[in-house]
């Protein structure tokens, strides 16, 4: 008995120490980042750390963190955050934030964003690198709002981003459950007065290909960029309306897309309405579009749904046979 408990001892001694030693290794190593940044010419502080969670896990927090890249213009701060990681192996991260607002900034634009529970959970390759191999991020209700203006809302939010067998090729799917959009863009749809207050559906699932893999120098450096998206279904649903999205974009190195997109729209009526409504698309061109889409809605056989495609080309985008104009630019920032 007595040597069962000296053999206890010495193991609880020993994980002990292991512990303190590892927890003040990830500690210096997360504070040490932000020095890092620091010297790069990024704000990068917090006023106060803490560390918890002996002895099963180590648990690190910071309080009022502070980031910002002069170069980007991006700007984030919270009250506090919250880094978490088994104590055998801190390459399985899980970051908490919180519940209180965070406000993120591009240059003169600041959004503050409430969420309740938002997490999330990193997966990292042993090595110095820190490749991403996983990440799930997920949220209770959340919001964001610009100068007390909502911009929008949800019930929840699920987020995942999954290493494939090649490294620089992504599957990501997103789901987000009781999506409100905000004020500005229900007052730009005047004439969706009979629309419900949150989408009934909206889903993304796509694998992206960048140049390189996501790891610390996707913060320390610069952003991977796309170079291949592959889209096997977007779906949004809104009431009466439904759009379904399906394609592949290749995307060269000053962000230009070049592929097709096929789209599937019910109603689509509504939608020139709506695009009227908000701008998009000129008076003098709703009824030669509404003519030239009922007649392409009339090849399919049902006259209120929509089959076409988005074709990306030279810089520009076309919806079948209707030029839109210039393509949008996909680069991270």
């Amino acid at each position: 008995m007595r040597r069962l408990l000296r053999v206890f001892i010495v193991i609880t001694a020993l994980w002990s120490a292991y512990w303190f030693i590892a927890g003040y290794g990830l500690r210096n190593a997360i504070t040490g980042w932000f020095d890092q940044q620091q010297d790069l010419g990024w704000q990068a502080d917090f006023s106060d750390v803490a560390t918890a969670g002996y002895p099963t896990h180590h648990m690190t927090r910071l309080i009022n963190p502070a980031l910002a890249d002069p170069a980007t213009g991006t700007a984030w701060s919270a009250d506090w955050i919250e880094f978490e990681s088994p104590a055998i192996w801190p390459g399985r991260q899980i970051l908490r934030f919180a519940d209180t607002p965070q406000r993120l900034s591009y240059f003169d634009q600041t959004a503050t964003i409430e969420a309740d529970a938002l997490q999330a959970h990193l997966q990292l390759r042993p090595g110095v690198a820190l490749v991403l191999e996983k990440m799930a991020l997920t949220a209770g209700p959340w919001s964001i709002t610009e100068n007390s203006q909502a911009l929008a809302a949800g019930g929840t939010l699920e987020l995942l981003m999954e290493q494939t067998a090649t490294p620089e090729a992504y599957n990501m799917a997103v789901r987000v459950d009781g999506f409100t959009p905000g004020d500005d863009l229900r007052n730009l749809m005047k004439s969706a007065t009979s629309l419900p207050q949150a989408f009934d559906t909206l889903e993304l699932d796509m694998v992206a290909t960048f140049d390189k893999p996501w790891d610390r120098s996707a913060l320390e450096q610069g952003r991977p960029q796309p170079v291949r998206i592959d889209l096997a279904l977007a779906e949004a649903k809104w009431g009466e309306l439904r759009l379904f999205a399906t394609g592949g974009l290749d995307v060269d190195a000053q962000g230009i897309p070049t592929g097709e997109i096929a789209v599937k729209a019910e109603n689509w009526r509504d939608m020139i309405a709506m695009a009227n409504a908000a701008g998009a698309l000129p008076d003098q061109a709703v009824d030669p579009v509404t003519r030239a889409l009922n007649f392409l809605a009339g090849l399919g056989g049902n006259p209120n749904a929509l089959d076409l495609q988005l074709n990306f080309r030279d810089g520009f985008v076309a919806l079948g046979p209707l030029p839109l104009g210039p393509a949008p630019r996909l680069i991270l920032r």
